[in-house]
């Protein structure tokens, strides 16, 4: 079964584009042919850090955001993509006049979304709208991102009401290395690889995102598991 990976979360800034571009790298190392979507045109960090797997997508526009079932399903490959804040009133209008979860229930395609969240009380109302509304349509994973915030007890509490919804934590990286991989546009691979490119992290910052790359993998591993059963 082919996946379709919404990434999403509607406040900005609680690290969308960098789940996208860790679901990215965990379907090269897991040679799962993918396809990344950008839609977050005012920063581009997918399309930057991934380009060779990334094209741009429009949710203003039906016809853009058509790619999202038609690359899935012309080209076989798993969907990868970023969503911008503040867009799930387009997101909703697409799937909503387009029967979108019913068509993917018949093409056989499974349709995730994993809403980031950081500590704030924007981040836990807004999630609490977007359960509200498809909790029980669509599996959803609620990514707590500990680089934006540790203490969550607002978003246990939302959650205390959509017990079907998963939960990942998306361990911190340290901000100084996040920010040279973001400067210099660096895929998670080149971060930790490749020694010779501007900008590259020196010893110590290449095992940091090493040793995060990992636990996160597992849980993105784990949570991909439990979907399927």
């Amino acid at each position: 079964m082919k996946h379709i990976h919404l990434v999403g979360g509607e406040k900005g800034g609680v690290g969308k584009s960098v789940m996208s571009r860790l679901l990215s790298q965990f379907c090269l190392d897991n040679q799962h042919p993918f396809i990344a979507l950008d839609a977050d045109q005012s920063h581009a960090t997918l399309s930057r850090s991934y380009g060779d797997f990334a094209r741009h997508l429009n949710l203003e526009e039906f016809e853009s955001a058509d790619q999202i079932i038609e690359v899935a399903v012309e080209e076989d490959v798993t969907v990868v993509i970023d969503l911008p804040a503040q867009s799930e009133r387009l997101l909703d209008r697409w799937i909503d006049e387009n029967g979108v979860l019913e068509l993917c229930d018949d093409l056989g395609l499974k349709l995730i979304i994993w809403y980031v969240v950081d500590d704030g009380p924007d981040s836990a109302n807004l999630l609490k709208k977007f359960l509200d509304r498809y909790d029980h349509a669509v599996q959803c994973i609620a990514v707590k991102n500990f680089g934006r915030g540790s203490d969550f007890s607002r978003i246990d509490q939302c959650l205390a009401d959509h017990l079907n919804v998963s939960v990942m934590e998306l361990p911190g990286l340290h901000a100084s290395t996040m920010r040279k991989i973001d400067n210099h546009a660096l895929s998670f691979w080149a971060a930790v690889n490749n020694k010779e490119i501007e900008g590259h992290l020196g010893l110590m910052e290449r095992q940091r995102v090493r040793v995060w790359q990992k636990k996160t993998f597992k849980q993105i591993a784990e949570q991909l598991t439990q979907q399927e059963i």
